[in-house]
């Protein structure tokens, strides 16, 4: 059974040609290999921002809701830096 698919893609004339460029540099073996590197790297990305979503802004939000009274409405926040930005002229 093939571990592999062959796609077929289109890109922009400036990406197509940067993608060359890697390979033809000695960077990269291959076109391909260009492009499931760059497919990793934005995996990895998107798990790190699911990872920074689920432990660090759901976690705050919690906290949040639990105990409000931190909480400032958009006036507060705004009349806030209005005090600062004065405060810095």
């Amino acid at each position: 059974m093939r571990t592999t698919r062959q796609l077929s893609i289109t890109l922009p004339n400036d990406m197509a040609d940067e993608l060359r460029d890697r390979v033809r540099s000695g960077a990269y073996a291959s076109e391909s290999e260009v492009i499931r590197d760059g497919l990793r790297t934005l995996f990895a990305r998107d798990r790190a921002v699911e990872a920074w979503l689920r432990e660090e802004v759901a976690a705050s939000y919690d906290a949040l809701m639990a105990d409000p009274k931190d909480v400032l409405t958009a006036d507060e926040v705004r009349a806030h830096l209005a005090t600062r930005h004065t405060t810095r002229r």
